[in-house]
């Protein structure tokens, strides 16, 4: 499979954040024989953004940014990660299913908003820091393949929370 080509680590995380949000879209619109497939992608999608920003990205951030920023990111990440297994685990037919898509898009679009602030956001505290953003993408581009290749061989493993009890 070709790569994509990102200019850095931020415009191939952003290019995650319009491929989910555009699923959310499509899930809100779908009809009701359709929903399982795209929250499972949304999920998986969201599984493995999560993977590559608190593998690589993050790390490269502590101690960078903001603390605040930095702290609150685990943590809109394990509470997003406890709706993705939940949903993972249901169906269209549970009670609550379209209710918890709902809410984690919610979710998401404020995490979203958090990181790509035009000046105090995740992502312009990043590029003040002066880390090398084209490493980081090739690393977390690496990483995203391996991940993407897992999703298609097997499911991929339910999302670890790291900071947050379940």
């Amino acid at each position: 499979m070709a790569q994509p080509s990102y200019t850095d680590a931020i415009a191939l995380l952003k290019a995650d954040h319009r491929t989910v949000e555009a699923l959310f879209e499509k899930f809100e619109n779908a009809r009701d024989d359709r929903k399982q497939a795209l929250a499972q992608q949304i999920c998986n999608e969201l599984k493995i953004h999560t993977t590559i920003e608190e593998e690589i990205f993050y790390p490269a951030l502590k101690g960078k940014i903001e603390e605040e920023t930095y702290t609150e990111a685990y943590v809109e990440h394990d509470a997003a990660k406890l709706l993705i297994n939940d949903i993972m685990a249901s169906s269209p037919e549970d009670d609550f299913f379209d209710a918890k898509v709902k809410v984690l898009s919610e979710e998401i679009k404020h995490h979203v908003h958090e990181e790509e602030a035009r000046s105090e956001g995740m992502f312009a505290q990043a590029r003040e820091a002066g880390l090398d953003m084209v490493a980081l993408r090739d690393e977390m581009l690496a990483r995203k393949m391996e991940l993407l290749a897992q999703a298609k061989a097997e499911a991929l493993p339910e999302a670890q929370l790291r900071v947050m009890q379940a």
